[in-house]
């Protein structure tokens, strides 16, 4: 209804301005190039790190190494592969520990020094 009636008025008082469509376009522009999938930056993590992180009621903790991670004395190449043994699906391994957009857990550093990630 509201498209006939612009239509309608757009007839005898014209149509928008050639400035205001260009803004528009760039607008449109703009959006566009936000909406693409950027690849999240790498994590960066030094070995002894300790990621804590508490499911379910039961408290996690992973150490970093510098060719992996350990979780209850095992080794895993990918912190993903730890979320999803801890969780049963599928998660990302930063963002189950909240090293991603998720401040759920917190990072515990070598010398004993408590962050939250």
């Amino acid at each position: 209804m509201r498209g006939i009636t612009y239509k309608l008025q757009e007839r005898p008082l014209g149509g928008l301005s050639q400035s205001i469509l260009r803004k528009l376009e760039r607008l449109n522009l703009d959006s566009e190039a936000s909406d693409a999938q950027k690849p999240a930056p790498p994590i960066s993590l030094k070995a002894g790190t300790r990621l804590v992180r508490e499911w379910r009621g039961v408290t996690h903790t992973v150490l970093v190494h510098a060719d992996g991670f350990e979780w209850k004395g095992r080794r895993y190449r990918s912190l993903t592969i730890v979320a999803r043994e801890i969780t049963a699906a599928h998660w990302s391994g930063p963002r189950f520990f909240g090293l991603r957009k998720y401040a759920g857990c917190s990072v515990e550093r070598a010398g004993g020094e408590h962050a939250e990630a």
